[in-house]
C-alpha cells in the first residue's frame, strides 16, 4: 500500500512536504515525546532498560548551555546493558522510524529526503574496534534487510576514526573516513541528503556548530539507494556498539538534538520530462514505449520493477527512433533507466496492457 499511495502522486504533481521535527522539551516524559513524533501509539525506542531496570530510562533530556536548549541524552553502560535482552554480544540504545511510523517518515523509491540532527560525543569518548554506530539508514524488506545501507560509525584505531559505511548488497565498504578527535567534546550538525532509487544520489556534511567549519563530507551523484524487494528505508539514531572488545569501552553518554526528516520532493513524470533528459510516451503504455530526447551518450535502456528487479535490458541502436517492447510485462509501475558514458537518468512509467 505504501507504493500505491506515493506513486499515485508521482504522476500528478511535485509534493513539497514540511519537516517533521523531534526536539527535546525538558526533563520528563522523554519516551512519550519521542514516540509521539516517530511512531504515535507504538514503540520506536530500542533501549537496554529491560536488563538494567535499576538505572531507569536510558534516554532522558537535559538543558545544554552550549546550545541554550534542551537536548536528548543517550546512556550506554559497559555492564549490564545489552541489546534489548535479545543479543548479549552488543548494546543498543537507539530511536528509529519503522513500519508503524507515519508514511512521510519512511523513505521510498523516487523520493528525495533530507535528514538533519545535532550530536555531541563526550570528552574522552571511546570507540570499539568492531563498531560503535551513531546513525543508520536501514532498508526494510527483502533478503538484505539485516544489512544497513548507510552507517555513520566511530571506530577505534590509530587514530580513532569516524567512518561512513555503505552496503549496496550484503557487503559493507568504507566510503569516507576522518580523524574522530576533532569531533569529540563539541556540538556537530549533520545534514544528510538522499535520493532513493537505483540511480540515486547521496551526500552528507558534518559541521562544527561553534565555527560552522566542515569536518567531514561525502558526495556521490550516482549510487544504488534501493534494494530488491525493499518496502522502505528508515533512519536510526543513538549508540549501538559491539561488546566483543569490552575492555576498550567505558560508560558513555551521547547527546543528540533537533532531529529532522523532510521529504523534499516527489517528482511527477511531467516535471521529469520538462527537465533536460529523455521523455517516454505514451504513459500509461500498452505494448510499447517510445523515447524522445535521448542523449547522444546513451547506450543502454534498463527497466526495473518498483522493488528493484530488472525485467528488461536493451542496447540503444537508434537514439532518434528508439522503441521498447513491453508487451510481456505485467500491469504496474516501473522504473526506466537510461545509461551511458557519464550518464544515468531514470523515469517512472505505468504499464497497462
Amino acid at each position: 500500500m505504501k507504493y500505491l499511495y506515493v506513486l499515485t502522486f508521482l504522476f500528478i504533481s511535485i509534493n513539497i512536504h514540511g519537516q517533521v521535527v523531534l526536539d527535546a522539551d525538558g526533563p520528563g516524559n522523554t519516551y512519550n515525546l519521542i514516540t509521539s513524533v516517530l511512531a504515535p501509539g507504538y514503540n520506536p525506542i530500542e533501549v537496554p532498560d529491560c536488563n538494567h531496570t535499576s538505572f531507569g530510562n536510558h534516554i532522558d533530556e537535559v538543558y545544554d548551555t552550549d546550545l541554550n536548549a534542551n537536548v536528548f541524552r543517550f546512556y550506554i553502560h559497559v555492564s549490564p546493558d545489552n541489546d534489548r535482552c535479545i543479543k548479549f554480544d552488543r548494546q543498543r540504545n537507539e530511536i528509529k522510524t519503522y513500519d508503524q511510523s507515519p508514511e512521510n517518515l519512511l523513505g521510498i523509491v523516487g523520493e528525495k529526503v533530507i535528514y538533519k540532527w545535532k550530536f555531541k560525543l563526550s570528552s574522552g569518548f571511546q570507540s570499539s574496534p568492531n563498531f560503535t554506530h551513531l546513525h543508520q539508514l536501514k532498508s526494510v524488506g527483502g533478503s538484505l534487510a539485516s544489512m544497513p545501507m548507510y552507517t555513520l560509525t566511530a571506530r577505534k584505531g590509530s587514530p580513532d576514526r569516524l567512518e561512513l559505511r555503505y552496503a549496496e548488497t550484503d557487503t559493507q565498504i568504507t566510503l569516507a573516513q576522518t580523524d574522530l578527535l576533532p569531533l569529540v567534546d563539541t556540538w556537530m550538525e549533520v545534514t544528510e541528503r538522499i535520493e532513493y532509487g537505483i540511480s540515486g544520489t547521496y551526500d552528507i556534511e558534518v559541521k562544527k556548530i561553534s565555527d560552522n567549519s566542515v569536518l567531514f563530507a561525502y558526495t556521490n551523484n550516482d549510487i544504488v539507494n534501493w534494494r530488491q524487494n525493499a518496502e522502505f528505508v528508515r533512519p536510526k539514531w543513538g549508540i549501538y556498539r559491539s561488546l566483543n572488545n569490552s575492555q576498550d569501552l567505558r560508560d558513555e553518554n551521547v547527546l543528540f538534538a533537533n532531529f529532522s526528516i523532510q521529504e523534499v520532493e516527489t517528482l511527477s513524470l511531467a516535471t521529469s520530462e520538462s527537465n533536460t533528459g529523455f521523455s517516454v510516451f505514451p504513459n500509461p503504455a500498452k505494448n510499447s514505449i517510445h523515447f524522445s530526447g535521448l542523449h547522444q551518450e546513451a547506450d543502454k535502456i534498463e527497466m526495473y520493477t518498483i522493488d528493484g528487479r530488472k525485467v528488461i535490458e536493451k542496447a540503444i541502436i537508434n537514439a532518434t527512433k528508439e522503441v521498447l517492447d513491453v508487451s510481456i510485462l505485467s500491469n504496474g509501475t516501473y522504473i526506466i533507466k537510461v545509461s551511458g558514458s557519464r550518464l544515468n537518468q531514470s523515469r517512472l512509467i505505468t504499464i497497462s496492457n
